[in-house]
């Protein structure tokens, strides 16, 4: 008869940070596959401004509302990192005071996204131009929401019973998460800005 060794796997740990963690791949797999909606809905709208000598087909957008936007989300990679770092050492009181900095800062680009809509010289329905600032926009608009919807729950999630072990690996993937966000706004801003100024 033969003699199997059978090794007690009680102790390892059931959560992990980073590659080691199976959410932090399905992240940089969603990451991948909306940067490439963006790099097409963006080469499209450079398409366009290509092959039509008139480009842009009306005013570009005011400067000032899309700065402070592009300066705050610029300004929130630190706090990003910082939650990520107290994630890292499961060091609840500096998660959950960060957390809810994160939130906040997510309330107010949100409410600087929707004074950006406010002010662009064109409707979504004008033209080719006016329908490719607005669905970028809104694209864009679409993943901050998600990523502010996100980082509600899981600072609501630490202030609770469930803050311990696992979701501090969920708070790390919401930074990585939030700094795709922030990436992902700057070539956007580039494109949409300051291409029709150039």
């Amino acid at each position: 008869m033969e003699h199997r060794v059978v090794r007690d796997l009680a102790e390892l740990p059931s959560y992990a940070f980073g590659p080691r963690m199976t959410m932090w791949w399905g992240t940089l797999a969603f990451c991948v596959l909306e940067g490439t909606g963006f790099a097409l809905a963006l080469g499209g709208y450079l398409f366009l401004a290509f092959i039509n000598p008139d480009w842009p087909l009306g005013p570009p957008p005011p400067l000032l509302w899309s700065g402070i936007f592009t300066i705050l989300m610029l300004a929130s990679l630190v706090p990003n990192f910082l939650t990520e770092s107290a994630a890292r050492e499961e060091n609840l009181s500096r998660v959950r005071i960060l957390l809810v900095v994160m939130s906040g800062i997510g309330v107010l680009l949100t409410g600087v996204r929707i004074m950006e809509f406010a002010v662009l010289p064109v409707r979504w329905d004008f033209n080719a131009y006016g329908s490719l600032l607005w669905a970028i926009l809104g694209l864009h608009a679409a993943h901050l929401v998600t990523d502010i919807v996100d980082t509600v729950i899981v600072t609501v999630l630490m202030f609770t019973r469930h803050g311990f072990g696992r979701r501090f690996s969920d708070v790390e993937d919401n930074a990585f998460y939030w700094n795709f966000v922030v990436l992902s706004w700057l070539p956007t801003y580039f494109v949409l800005y300051w291409v029709p100024r150039l």
